[in-house]
């Protein structure tokens, strides 16, 4: 059987399911959303040795930036999922005098979620917590560079829903771009895709022929900003973790550091101090070290090249291992904008830094002539600050006195804006994405005003009395 026919026959499984009207009980979904609980539980330690085997997480990392996190929202959803269901009332108006509305929140159908390498557990199976939350049915398309997480999420899959429900409900596709080319190219009633803005284009167009709405989960260079007035050392800590959590391979990392010139040597002493603490003196010379991998040969060759093509100084880090695609933490002084290393998003740990004294003419004015970036963080003790920088800066999510961290919240959107992609998702904003919402008048048949009509006597007073 052919490759094509194989995804066919999976698309059509997963149609058939969705038909069979099964996802739209409630407490179905519910059932399997326990099943989902209980099958990382499970296997949780196969999913921290693909982890391991991908990009060298350790158990602490690989369990609290993604087993820990899928399983805390999986908690939420299942306590609010029947309350979330329910149709929504509306108010009505005088000229729906009789009628009430409410708001029916319906599956799409069959979705398709197409999700990187960084995180392959966690934005692969967050997204899909929604989708089954929702109703949909859905077909996984893991990114192949992170294969033994790929091939570990199809194992959960088959053992957790497959094995109960059969097939089609959520199936798994492995393999590489020509597979996601091949799945673009079918009918799906929803596409949400994780990754670049590049494929992310390639993921509209290709969406555009059928008409399939989408989410798209970008990037972009997400730039973290030190006030003068900031807590220095507090700042430099949190930045530390939130910039090379991962290997610098996460989205919202920050991407580049925008200080106040009054505070920049203090900061560089505090990050360097951070560093050392986090991962020691030498962190590439321990035989098992802990600090992730770059997930591919090409991947550390761009990174290699940022580094060596930069005219700024290296003031912390600089060191590689080409053999175990390792970068030491990596601060880089004296950058400026028009640095190659400030050309594109970085994803790796390398970490800029560009001084500043004019917040509006260096900061603000700079940041917002360039692509929407996905992640904001501000580090200052000032609220005026703050709402000056919130109000004049569009990014899609951030912090204040923090990095990355909004990431946690279950309760609140996660998504981009412009350039670093549209649509939200986490707790209920994922069973929103994944639910069309449906409005429904109910009119009643006591009684018919007749002021609509235009048969009615003075019926254009009376709709200016109703209307205005």
């Amino acid at each position: 059987m052919g490759a094509d026919r194989q995804l066919q026959d999976v698309i059509q499984q997963g149609r058939q399911f969705f038909h069979n009207g099964r996802t739209m009980d409630v407490e179905f979904r519910i059932e399997a959303l326990r099943m989902f609980q209980a099958g990382l539980r499970r296997h949780e330690t196969k999913l921290m040795e693909a982890l391991k085997l991908d990009l060298n997480k350790s158990p602490f990392e690989a369990y609290s930036s993604e087993i820990g996190m899928l399983l805390e929202e999986i908690g939420i959803v299942i306590k609010q999922l029947r309350r979330w269901a329910k149709p929504t009332s509306v108010k009505g108006s005088m000229v729906l005098f009789g009628a009430r509305g409410q708001i029916y929140h319906e599956p799409f159908g069959q979705v398709l979620i197409i999700s990187p390498w960084n995180y392959p557990l966690l934005l692969s199976l967050s997204p899909l917590i929604g989708a089954i939350a929702a109703g949909n049915t859905a077909v996984l398309k893991p990114s192949e560079l992170g294969a033994h997480s790929a091939a570990a999420i199809a194992n959960l899959i088959e053992d957790t829903f497959n094995r109960t429900y059969g097939e089609g409900y959520v199936s798994v596709v492995e393999g590489g771009v020509e597979t996601s080319t091949a799945l673009l190219a079918e009918k799906f009633d929803y596409i949400f895709f994780t990754g670049g803005t590049g494929v992310g284009r390639v993921v509209m167009e290709a969406a555009a022929k059928h008409l399939t709405p989408v989410t798209l989960e970008l990037g972009g260079k997400s730039p973290c900003i030190v006030h003068r007035d900031a807590d220095v050392k507090l700042a430099a800590k949190r930045i530390v973790w939130g910039k090379f959590l991962n290997a610098g391979q996460t989205c919202v990392a920050p991407d580049y550091i925008l200080v106040h010139a009054a505070v920049k040597d203090e900061l560089i002493r505090h990050l360097q101090e951070q560093i050392i603490q986090f991962f020691g003196s030498k962190p590439l010379e321990a035989p098992q070290t802990n600090l992730p991998n770059i997930i591919n040969s090409r991947h550390f060759g761009r990174l290699q090249e940022l580094l060596h093509s930069t005219k700024g100084t290296i003031v912390c880090g600089g060191i590689t291992d080409e053999s175990r695609k390792l970068i030491a933490p990596t601060i880089i002084d004296h950058i400026t904008w028009d640095d190659t290393i400030m050309a594109e998003e970085i994803f790796g740990p390398l970490l800029p830094i560009i001084s500043f004294t004019d917040l509006e003419q260096e900061v603000i004015g700079p940041v917002v002539a360039r692509p929407k970036p996905l992640a904001l963080y501000l580090f200052s003790e000032s609220d005026e600050i703050h709402e000056h920088i919130l109000s004049r800066i569009s990014f899609g999510g951030g912090c204040v006195n923090d990095a990355v961290m909004h990431l946690a919240s279950k309760h609140m959107p996660f998504g981009g804006v412009g350039a670093s992609g549209f649509g939200g998702y986490h707790g209920k904003s994922s069973f929103d994405t994944f639910s069309h919402h449906k409005s429904v008048l109910k009119q009643t048949t006591r009684f018919d005003l007749p002021f609509r009509y235009p048969t009615m006597k003075n019926g254009l007073t009376w709709i200016k009395r109703f209307m205005k």
